[in-house]
């Protein structure tokens, strides 16, 4: 299912306690770099793929290689790839099992966001949590984080 209300992408990240982040970066002025930061304040868990950081740690969590070698079950994916990966992307979130996945400002796939829609995945397509998580604590959608756990 397509999640495109405040109310649906706000239920979503009041579930979401594990988040595998699919193109993590070492680089601090790299976006994903950024949002993983923001997701760790948030309280969120957050475990950083990219197979060429595999086995370093960034932002204090191991970096795994892919979604193929998560040590544990995550909630979402949270996408910063470009759009012409996400069909590739889409089928190892399928493949691992993971029930959500949220793709990038900007990052759209039709083909993509059909398989993993057919598949039941729940999908955020086109925003960046950094941005909606305080828009939707603003707008009384989604308490703190502290208050959750």
């Amino acid at each position: 299912m397509r999640l495109e209300s405040d109310e649906a992408i706000a239920h979503l990240l009041a579930q979401v306690r594990r988040i595998a982040l699919v193109g993590a970066s070492a680089k601090p002025e790299r976006p994903s770099h950024r949002v993983m930061q923001f997701l760790l304040d948030e309280g969120y868990e957050v475990i950083p793929i990219n197979p060429g950081l595999a086995g370093q740690k960034l932002l204090g969590q191991t970096v795994h290689a892919s979604l193929a070698d998560l040590p544990t079950s995550v909630d979402m994916a949270d996408i910063f790839r470009d759009a012409a990966s996400l069909p590739e992307v889409t089928q190892h979130v399928v493949a691992a099992g993971i029930p959500a996945m949220w793709t990038q400002l900007g990052v759209v796939h039709t083909e993509a966001e059909r398989t993993g829609l057919d598949a039941g995945l729940q999908m955020v397509i086109d925003r960046c949590p950094a941005i909606e998580i305080p828009r939707l604590r603003d707008a009384g959608l989604l308490p703190s984080r502290s208050l959750q756990f």
